[in-house]
């Protein structure tokens, strides 16, 4: 008897398919998002920078973006509202309409009152200066649950810090010339010229850190005549400005014996000393600056992450020194804002391409996943606080950022 073959049955799902025309899989452009940027008026430290200028304006509302600009936010930096509105911003009446923007972009720290305007899972892109950040303020911001990153402690594709180092730059071009005058007789100084003349010594001028501030401070000073001694821990960077600047200088690693020498001859003192992670160190104690030369000028750069002379005390554009142990000080944490056109313009070039990159991957919180240097800016994330320096001053809890994005939903 012939055994029969036995046939198993197979659902019409299974094979009906593979003979029907399948739909063309293309690929999906990521969702651009709603994104709204609010600019608001600057309000605190005599802040003339606006974060966003009108061409850049032009340049993100023509790619969708809606864009609010406070009424008067760009005129310190001579920006009028018709310009912004040329560009295709809103102007803004109400600095509550402002407020309520998916990302802030703001020229100085936001104020308490301005944190209570905000709501959850907003972003808020500014400065923080570590001298005027109290427990409060980052606790008001974990309870408004916003997303806030330092503008300063945002990394580049490179790993370096492209707000910084514009910033830098433009701080180390202004120092020199800040310091010349407030080491003539009108300035409150001894009436010194910093770069001398013929049969009368230059000026002494010692700069702390071989960064870009160093160095385009020491690149200014050396133009205007001026005897230049450079300290830096980092032998490669004093290098790095020898060949930058093109001429042999006087430089030193930072050994206290060899410091204390050339600032108690110093006329000016430059503090350029940056940190990647929270506070500057300070490198010089208030025993040294006791028995610096009477009428003598520090100008310390670093004061918006602390600053790196223990006597350094932070102070404003419109009082912008005080006098310690006979030593003027000039330590006001946005000197940039005394040339806001200029670094408001630089700003801009920072931040629009980052907006851009935002917009083409579906939101800034998506690149906030995928952009490591970005992450870095971030010190509050959805009422968590991710900064480990200010959980250490403050006593706070803080909790790595990576952890967090990996979890959200």
């Amino acid at each position: 008897m012939a055994e029969t073959t036995r046939k198993i049955p197979m659902p019409k799902s299974l094979t009906e398919g593979q003979l029907q025309p399948q739909p063309e899989m293309l690929a999906v452009e990521p969702k651009r998002g709603d994104m709204t940027i609010g600019i608001p008026k600057a309000e605190v430290l005599q802040e003339s920078r606006v974060a966003l200028v009108p061409s850049a304006v032009a340049t993100l509302t023509a790619i969708g973006f809606n864009v609010l600009v406070e009424t008067g936010a760009g005129e310190k930096a001579n920006y009028s509202d018709h310009r912004y509105s040329e560009a295709g911003a809103e102007i803004c009446f109400s600095r509550d309409k402002v407020f309520q923007s998916n990302v802030l972009l703001m020229a100085a720290p936001p104020t308490m009152d301005e944190i209570a305007m905000v709501n959850a899972n907003q972003f808020i892109i500014s400065p923080l200066h570590i001298p005027t950040i109290t427990a409060e303020f980052v606790k008001k911001l974990q309870e408004k649950r916003v997303i806030a990153l330092a503008m300063e402690y945002i990394k580049d594709e490179n790993g370096s810090f492209p707000l910084v180092r514009v910033m830098s730059e433009l701080a180390g071009i202004s120092v020199i010339l800040t310091a010349a005058e407030l080491m003539t007789s009108t300035g409150g100084g001894k009436g010194v010229l910093l770069g001398g003349i013929a049969g009368v010594p230059s000026a002494k001028v010692v700069v702390l850190g071989a960064g870009i501030v160093g160095e385009s401070a020491t690149r200014v000073a050396l133009g205007l005549g001026a005897d230049v001694r450079v300290f830096d821990n980092d032998v490669y960077k004093l290098m790095r400005l020898q060949r930058h600047v093109g001429q042999k200088l006087n430089t030193s690693t930072l050994n206290p014996y060899q410091l204390e020498k050339e600032l108690l001859n110093a006329d000016v003192a430059i503090g350029a000393v940056h940190s990647k992670i929270g506070r500057s160190p300070v490198i010089v104690p208030e025993s040294i600056v006791m028995k610096m030369k009477e009428g003598s000028v520090i100008v310390d750069v670093s004061i918006d992450q602390g600053g790196c002379f223990e006597t350094s005390e932070i102070t404003s554009l419109d009082r912008p020194t005080f006098v310690k142990h006979g030593v003027v000080h000039y330590c006001v944490p946005n000197i940039a804002s005394k040339v806001p056109r200029t670094a408001s313009i630089a700003i801009s070039n920072i931040f629009t391409p980052m907006l851009i990159n935002a917009s083409n991957c579906g939101g800034l919180e998506e690149l906030l996943f995928e952009n490591y240097g970005l992450r870095n800016g971030v010190y509050t994330y959805k009422g968590r606080l991710t900064n480990a320096y200010l959980g250490r001053r403050f006593g706070f809890k803080h909790t790595d950022l990576g952890l967090l994005m990996a979890g959200r939903s």
